[in-house]
């Protein structure tokens, strides 16, 4: 399934140059030969930086797949605010909502963080902490569009609004990939020897567990822990989550703060996590012999 979604982002991207690029040209039709040219070639640029992540799967091209093929939306709606029809935009609208859809799916992320796995490794996507993915979103929404219309304006000397929007792009681009490529490097992993927690938003350290240490693995579709006390590691997404309890306490390092620059450790006997896909972190779980159940 997840190769498929895969495929299906990639036909659905064509769709956006070859049914949906109709739009741009119209929005571009009557315009300045400078503004046609940038337009167009900075359409044909965001539309390629698509292409290449969605031909090569991995953590990398997953975060530039996110950030770059969602931004067809924005185009659209340059599109209607420079004059194209209807029918030219829905063109548009149509295949990057269901490409935007793929790409943000839990199978598509699956598929490309399992791509970047060493050896016997099995690795699942968590879920974004609500916050962390709305800032995300916002920061976006914002640095994209500036993008967009940054280098249309400075064709059409629109000097002021150009200046601003180039402003916006230049200390987006330096402050945020980092930020939103977090997302895509947020990940329970089974490996030979045990369970990794690899996750630079909520933890400062990875958390590594010997799979002698783990008594149980279960899955609680209510999210919350089933046991008292178990440490919250899923940045308060909400969902279901996934418990795993152990024989003796670890050390957990939670993310670096102002007032603890090198993070807080954290004994924990049993934490949760929340992955993009439980039911198959329960089933990994079982092939790989641990008591792995759902949580009463």
């Amino acid at each position: 399934m997840a190769a498929l979604t895969v495929w299906l982002a990639r036909a659905a991207w064509m769709a956006v140059a070859v049914v949906g690029g109709a739009a741009v040209g119209a929005a571009l039709d009557g315009r300045s030969r400078p503004v046609q040219l940038v337009g167009t070639t900075g359409a044909w640029a965001g539309w390629g930086a698509g292409a290449i992540g969605l031909a090569l799967t991995g953590v990398a091209t997953l975060t530039l797949v996110r950030v770059a093929v969602p931004g067809s939306l924005i185009v659209a709606g340059a599109t209607i605010g420079g004059g194209a029809g209807a029918t030219e935009v829905l063109a548009l609208v149509v295949p990057a909502v269901i490409v935007t859809a793929f790409v943000s799916s839990a199978d598509f992320g699956r598929r490309y963080v399992q791509t970047s796995a060493y050896g016997d490794e099995v690795r699942f996507g968590l879920r974004p902490p609500l916050a962390y993915l709305l800032a995300s979103g916002v920061t976006w929404l914002v640095t994209t569009t500036a993008v967009v219309l940054a280098p249309v304006a400075w064709a059409a000397g629109a000097w002021i609004a150009a200046l601003v929007l180039t402003v916006v792009v230049t200390a987006g681009l330096r402050f945020l990939p980092v930020r939103w490529h977090q997302l895509s490097r947020r990940w329970l992993v089974f490996v030979p020897a045990g369970v990794v927690v690899h996750d630079p938003v909520v933890l400062a350290e990875t958390l590594m567990v010997r799979k002698h240490e783990v008594s149980s693995i279960a899955l609680d579709e209510m999210g919350a822990p089933a046991t008292a006390g178990a440490a919250d590691l899923t940045g308060e997404s909400p969902g279901p989550v996934v418990e795993i309890t152990l024989a003796a306490p670890a050390t957990a390092v939670l993310a670096r703060s102002p007032r603890r620059p090198t993070g807080t450790p954290i004994d924990v006997s049993a934490f949760v996590v929340a992955p993009t896909r439980p039911g198959a972190v329960l089933r990994a779980a079982k092939a790989r012999g641990y008591g792995a159940g759902v949580a009463s």
